[in-house]
């Protein structure tokens, strides 16, 4: 894709879909920065209340403002590319919005897309420089998921055929129940299309059958 179609395809992600409230005024920075300079909404003149406390302490927002070190591989209006300061594996590497989310649930979806638009041809490269064909797309959302730095980001990471990265790769997966699997099921459709503000998603016409 030619550096024009990805900022052509960039910059249709950050139209919101309707009139933001208050609680998106960050997302709002996000939409009207992307349109000059690249500079970050991270601060504190864009950032409120708690937003400007966790944009001043996050180690992200301090390299998206310039105020720490970070090898940078790409940048956009909307994202850095640097490599990660302590690899899992050589070209190991972050794409980090420049608007401070500290959630991937918390990270409205025009972001996350613009995110996502940047993985093939970052992936491409970062597999080419390094000599490898394969690589793991990891989002580690939560401190339970490992979790570190609570600032959205997606972690590329270079793979070769026997690096034996992840100890989990040689253990045996079981078969899904269908039995012990049908309430869990009917659980995660019920949060699909009811919320706790009252508000209600459509269903799809016709719901996957259960397995």
């Amino acid at each position: 894709m030619s550096p024009a179609r990805r900022l052509a395809v960039l910059r249709s992600h950050l139209q919101p879909a309707a009139p933001a409230g208050e609680g998106d005024r960050d997302v709002v920075v996000c939409a009207e920065q992307a349109a000059g300079v690249s500079t970050s909404p991270c601060s504190a003149a864009a950032a409120g209340g708690g937003r400007e406390a966790e944009g001043k302490s996050c180690v992200f927002c301090r390299i998206i403002r310039g105020e720490a070190p970070a090898f940078k591989v790409y940048e956009d209006d909307v994202c850095l590319c640097i490599l990660d300061s302590h690899p899992l594996a050589p070209g190991h590497s972050l794409i980090i919005p420049k608007c401070h989310f500290p959630s991937l649930e918390a990270t409205p979806p025009h972001v996350v897309a613009a995110m996502c638009s940047n993985v093939p041809f970052l992936s491409n490269a970062i597999m080419k420089a390094t000599q490898c064909d394969s690589f793991n797309m990891v989002v580690n959302n939560g401190a339970a998921a490992g979790q570190v730095i609570f600032h959205t980001h997606f972690h590329i990471i270079p793979r070769r055929s026997g690096d034996k990265l992840w100890p989990t790769e040689s253990l045996r997966r079981r078969s899904i129940e269908p039995n012990e699997t049908s309430g869990l099921v009917s659980c995660i459709k019920e949060q699909l299309y009811s919320s706790p503000e009252g508000c209600k998603a459509e269903p799809p016409s016709s719901l996957p059958k259960e397995r």
